[in-house]
């Protein structure tokens, strides 16, 4: 059996269909959008294609993977956010970087490029919500926890790719490292070999995943930071005994996953292979077949047999694209309820095209800028990422 995605007219029905709200079981934060967004004037492509072909050379652009189509149409190149990242630096003569991604994104960018680049956003509000979670005055107040505790002296600091360019910042004055979805154990064992216990911002399902399943901690080892709460909710001694500090944070997206929608879809699809993102819940992870990074989830579907079963638990836009993409298989949305990432899909077609136009005709604008201090550090933190096997 095999099935492409149609996207349904905003009809009434079909915005139930989608799940229109929010889901009251889902975690705090977790809500569908609503409609699916409009699709634009047709005539906005003529008018990007034009607007490239006058840069030429000067302007490359990136798309990540949850970027609607019309969008990555015009991408060079197309990734996760560090993929994204490093063909930025490898870029050095091309003036203008236009990052159809997130704000996060666009600042490493901005980082690991030249002084005579430009970053550009399309949309300043194209932000993440799982990055705002860890603001840089918390994450210094939980380090002065540690200090109290006295156990910062054998904390390591790690924070997923993820999350602003302060935080990284902050990881890299305190002799930490920034990973992704695919080095996250390789990072931690990095760390690991360098202090008794981690912090980990701002993904705690990332790190507990990790930890558990990966590194063999008991789940007892990963205890819950909160920001929002005096020492983090924690006693000195808790502090102190965990081998990992879980921010309280995740993605608005992939946090509304449950296990619940695994077992749906199995009774829904005999023989159906349940491939998620490891910033999925623990127990949605636990009961998934497969599980890997963004870069990994593109890659199993590709090599999947014909005929073949995929219910995939990651952003909307991706999934529907992997399911044109291989029309042999039947490829699904993990949860009834779809539901896209609503700040990434700020970034479309009229956003792009005012940003190309603006551009060819020599005016900057939404440039994102990091100040050089926050960026020589935040650079320490992922230059070392870079050095990790």
């Amino acid at each position: 059996m095999t099935s492409t995605w149609t996207e349904p007219a905003n009809t009434a029905t079909a915005l139930l269909l989608l799940g229109r709200g929010a889901d009251p079981s889902s975690e705090k934060g977790v809500d569908c959008p609503g409609e699916l967004p409009a699709p634009s004037d047709p005539d906005l492509v003529a008018r990007a294609t034009a607007a490239k072909a006058k840069l030429g050379s000067k302007v490359f652009v990136l798309g990540h993977h949850y970027q609607r189509d019309e969008v990555i149409q015009f991408a060079d190149v197309t990734g996760d956010s560090f993929k994204l990242a490093r063909e930025a630096a490898a870029r050095p003569d091309a003036e203008y970087i236009v990052f159809c991604g997130v704000h996060f994104m666009a600042e490493s960018a901005d980082i690991l490029t030249t002084a005579a680049q430009k970053v550009i956003l399309p949309d300043l509000a194209a932000g993440c919500s799982m990055a705002d979670m860890a603001q840089l005055q918390q994450v210094e107040a939980a380090w002065e926890a540690l200090v109290d505790a006295g156990v910062a002296d054998s904390t390591v600091p790690v924070t997923y790719m993820n999350s602003s360019a302060d935080i990284k910042g902050f990881v890299g004055r305190h002799g930490g490292v920034v990973c992704t979805s695919s080095n996250a154990k390789t990072a931690l064992t990095w760390a690991f070999e360098r202090g008794q216990r981690v912090l980990f911002l701002p993904d705690q399902h990332l790190g507990r995943n990790t930890g558990v399943l990966e590194m063999g901690f008991d789940a007892d080892d990963c205890v819950l930071y909160d920001p929002h709460k005096p020492s983090g909710g924690l006693t000195q001694a808790q502090l102190g005994e965990a081998k990992m500090l879980l921010w309280r944070g995740h993605c608005s997206v992939h946090g509304r996953f449950t296990k619940s929608s695994v077992d749906e879809v199995r009774m829904r699809v005999p023989g159906v292979n349940v491939l998620v993102h490891p910033e999925c819940r623990y127990d949605v992870v636990t009961a998934a077949d497969y599980v890997g990074s963004t870069e990994y989830i593109i890659k199993t579907i590709e090599n999947a047999p014909a005929g073949s079963a995929w219910a995939v638990g990651t952003e909307l836009n991706l999934v529907r694209r992997l399911g044109l993409a291989h029309p042999d298989k039947q490829i699904m949305f993990l949860d009834r309820t779809v539901c896209y990432c609503s700040t990434m899909n700020r970034i479309d077609l009229p956003h792009l095209v005012w940003a190309l136009e603006e551009l060819a005709e020599g005016r900057l604008v939404n440039q994102i800028t990091v100040d050089p201090k926050t960026a020589a550090e935040a650079r320490s933190a992922l230059d070392q990422m870079l050095q990790l096997p």
